[in-house]
C-alpha cells in the first residue's frame, strides 16, 4: 500500500508550506511477508548513509517493491533525522526502509524491537505533533517483537560509547542537494538562522561547541537570543562527536550557513552547509533574505 501521500504531507509540515488544517491521515502497511531478495544499499538512499551494512532487503517491511519508490519514500523522512528528537531515529526508520539483508535468514526479515519503536517514538512523536501531525499508524510499535525474539534493539549505553567519529554523518551534515535554496525554505521553521565564519570547533561531552568569529557573521533570524547570545554566541551539534560533519571539519575561516533551535537552554544547529560563493551571490542572496515573510 502506498504511503506516499502521508509522507509528502510529512515534508510539507518540516518545509513550513503546510495548512494547519490538514490532517494526517492513518496509514497500516502490512509487514510483507513475500519472498526477498538482497539488494546494494544506494548511495542516494540519505535516509541510511553510515547506517553500518550495505545489503537491504526488497520488497521493504513498508511493502515497496522497487527501489525507485523506496527512494521516493525515504527522502520524505531524512527531515525528520535533522531534529535530532532521537539518537536512534535513523535506526529505527532504516529498518523499516532498508531492512538489513542476511542470507543465512532469507525468508526472516529482521524487525524493529518495540522498545526501539517506543523509544523513538516517545522522543519524535512531541516534535512531529508540533507540526500537527500524530504519530503514524504505519509506525504504531504494538506491530513490533517485544525483545524475547531476533529484532533489532535500541542503542544501548555501552554501544553510543563506542561509536567511532566518522562512521555517521551527522543529521545536520547531510546533503541534500539544495544549499542555499533549502536555507531559505527552512529559515522560517527555526529560532536561529545565520552566515558565520568558524572560529573554532571542539569537543565536549560527546556534542561539538561551534564558536563562530563576530566580526564575519550575518545574523538572519534569532528569536529569543540574549544579549549575551548576541555578542557572544555559541552553537552545538547534538552527539556531534559520535559523528562526522565535513561542513565543519575543515577547520577555523570557513565560512557556512546554519540553522537551528533553542533547546534546553542552548542553540542547537539543525542544518549547517559550507558557503563557498562569491559577492555577487551573497549580495543576491542576502536580498532573497530579505524579502522573506515568516
Amino acid at each position: 500500500m502506498d504511503v506516499r501521500g502521508s509522507l509528502a504531507l510529512l515534508v510539507a509540515a518540516w518545509s513550513c508550506s503546510f495548512s494547519r488544517s490538514s490532517r494526517f491521515p492513518h496509514h497500516l502497511v502490512p509487514l510483507t511477508s513475500r519472498r526477498s531478495t538482497c539488494k546494494p544499499l544506494p548511495s542516494s538512499l540519505s535516509l541510511c548513509h553510515g547506517v553500518g551494512y550495505g545489503e537491504m532487503r526488497l520488497p521493504n517491511l513498508l511493502g515497496h517493491d522497487t527501489m525507485k519508490e523506496v527512494l521516493q519514500q525515504a527522502a520524505s523522512w531524512v527531515p525528520l533525522l535533522a531534529k535530532q528528537c532521537h539518537r536512534d531515529t535513523k535506526k529505527f526508520l532504516c529498518s523499516l526502509f532498508a531492512p538489513v539483508c542476511i542470507s543465512e535468514l532469507d525468508h526472516e526479515p529482521i524487525l524493529p524491537c518495540h522498545s526501539l519503536c517506543r523509544a523513538v517514538r516517545d522522543g519524535c512523536a512531541p516534535v512531529m505533533a508540533a507540526f500537527g501531525f500524530p504519530w503514524p499508524e504505519m509506525l504504531n510499535c504494538s506491530r513490533f517483537p517485544q525483545g524475547n525474539e531476533l529484532c533489532i534493539p535500541p542503542v544501548s549505553p555501552e554501544e553510543k560509547t563506542q561509536l567511532l567519529r566518522g562512521d555517521v554523518v551527522c543529521a545536520p551534515c547531510l546533503d541534500t542537494g539544495h544549499g542555499e535554496k533549502e536555507f531559505l525554505e527552512n529559515i522560517c521553521t527555526q529560532d536561529f538562522a545565520l552566515k558565520m565564519s568558524i572560529k573554532f570547533v571542539s569537543g565536549v561531552e560527546g556534542d561539538l561547541k561551534v564558536v563562530p568569529e563576530l566580526r564575519s557573521r550575518t545574523l538572519y533570524k534569532q528569536d529569543g537570543w540574549s544579549e549575551e547570545e548576541r555578542r557572544k554566541p555559541v552553537l552545538w551539534l547534538a552527539d556531534g562527536e559520535t559523528c562526522s560533519c565535513e561542513e565543519l571539519a575543515v577547520g577555523p575561516g570557513s565560512v557556512v550557513l546554519a540553522t537551528g533551535n533553542r533547546v534546553a537552554g542552548r542553540l542547537i544547529l539543525s542544518w549547517v552547509r559550507r558557503w563557498q560563493r562569491g559577492e555577487k551571490e551573497l549580495k543576491r542572496f542576502s536580498r532573497a533574505v530579505r524579502k522573506l515573510q515568516c
